[in-house]
């Protein structure tokens, strides 16, 4: 990891996220230079749709069926809220967390998105620098339109795990996890919710899944398993054909055939690292979780783009933690807007938060039908990166953790530790929504 950014007469407390705010302040009265990146979670999206082709930005923006589960995801967030604390010595905050072994800077984590090429030619090897350069752990998708190795290359001094789409070919599972472990890639995230793609209107109303023209499919077409198998069944090299390999990949990672537990014995035999399970929203499978001997698991719903109606995953966040939190590790994914928004999720167990692709839809049709849909949605690095490439991931991120580390403090919270459900109460508010901007 770089070296500690360390205040002068506070030794040990880490990196101090929230000058940032003060950095762009200073940046604009001096320069007269605003932030490339709007600070502003709800401006966000609008920011990033004039950077992207429509299919790029639907691709990236949409969900599930009608999105409820988007909407399962945000009112969750909203019905939970922070009770601060005054006169604690809470001016130099300590983000600092262990996770799996690795002492990090914080308790984010880049969350793993695909085919990142379609927002920015930076893609996923300068994600992954940036990644390294502002001490958070890369998590690399197998949908990565960049090759594991220059990933690794990339990220070469930082701390990275590998997200896994199981295919269903133990033989090429093997090749890509000996890959990744090879590379340096410590954790391995099993992604388990999209063994086949849930219903999507706004990729299917433009006919548009990236994968079958090639994109994303990088991580399959420089394997050598997967290279080999395809020239012995088709005579013909990947490249004289990326259609039909695109196909024949889409088909392997994305098979529509699901997977049981009883095969997580091969991930366990030939992964050597902690192995996290992606994708838990039901307390009974944390629980199975624990009986498979797993490290760790992500309670999420795939930010709502796999089933839609799906329960919010913050919602089920106490039990499972309640249920296996003293088990193995609980880390948390969906929704996540703001850095009052993480607080809450490690005030109810998470040990680390997973951000990037986090859907924030917001709608009252369902309460009021006279209401206005107010939308909006952030994935703070991915429209970060089609704003201003890998600097855009860079300042989005930068952003959040300066919000995490300022609204830790004003809440009355010093470290990481200091987050527990003394600090949160739930509050059902019928019509708490986000802003209107």
């Amino acid at each position: 990891m770089p070296e500690v950014q360390e205040h002068p007469k506070h030794p040990g407390g880490g990196r101090k996220y929230g000058a940032y705010q003060m950095e762009i302040y200073k940046d604009g009265l001096l320069n007269n230079k605003l932030p490339t990146v709007t600070t502003d979670p709800s401006k966000l999206q609008e920011q990033a749709r004039k950077f992207l082709g429509i299919r790029s930005f639907n691709y990236v923006a949409g969900g599930a069926g009608e999105s409820a589960t988007m909407d399962a995801n945000r009112l969750a967030f909203r019905q939970w809220k922070m009770i601060p604390r005054m006169l604690r010595n809470t001016t130099h905050r300590n983000l600092k967390t262990e996770l799996f072994g690795h002492q990090l800077e914080s308790p984010l984590l880049f969350a793993p998105i695909g085919v990142q090429s379609i927002f920015h030619q930076d893609k996923e090897a300068g994600v992954a620098e940036v990644a390294n350069e502002i001490g958070v752990p890369y998590i690399l998708s197998t949908a990565s339109s960049t090759p594991i190795e220059d990933v690794a290359e990339a990220n070469a001094d930082g701390v990275r795990w590998f997200q896994l789409y199981w295919p269903q070919d133990d033989e090429i599972t093997i090749s890509l996890l000996r890959r990744a472990k090879s590379n340096g890639f410590t954790v391995l995230i099993v992604t388990l919710d999209t063994w086949t793609l849930g219903w999507r209107p706004a990729d299917l109303d433009n006919a548009y899944v990236p994968f079958a023209s090639g994109i994303g499919d990088e991580t399959g077409f420089s394997d050598p398993v997967f290279r080999r198998k395809f020239t012995e069944k088709h005579k013909i090299e990947i490249e004289e054909n990326i259609l039909l390999a695109a196909r024949e990949w889409e088909k392997a990672v994305f098979s529509g055939a699901a997977h049981t537990w009883e095969q997580l014995a091969l991930l366990k035999k030939e992964w050597d690292g902690p192995i996290v399970l992606k994708g838990i929203q039901h307390v009974d499978d944390a629980r199975m979780a624990v009986e498979a001997g797993v490290d760790g698991i992500v309670v999420s719903n795939h930010g709502g783009r796999q089933l839609d109606g799906a329960i919010g995953s913050l919602e089920v966040l106490p039990e499972i933690v309640d249920a296996v939190g003293d088990k193995l590790t609980v880390l948390f994914d969906s929704g996540i807007r703001t850095g009052a928004d993480i607080i809450k999720a490690l005030c109810l167990g998470a040990k680390g938060v997973l951000i990037g692709r986090h859907v924030c839809i917001f709608s009252f049709r369902f309460l009021f039908p006279y209401y206005r849909k107010l939308t909006s949605m952030t994935r703070p690095f991915v429209y970060g990166l089609a704003i201003g490439g890998k600097q855009g991931a860079r300042d989005a991120v930068r952003g959040l953790l300066a919000d995490l580390d300022q609204s830790l403090g004003l809440a009355g919270m010093r470290t990481i530790a200091d987050c527990n459900r003394s600090m949160i109460r739930r509050v059902q508010y019928g019509g708490d929504t986000i802003a209107n901007h």
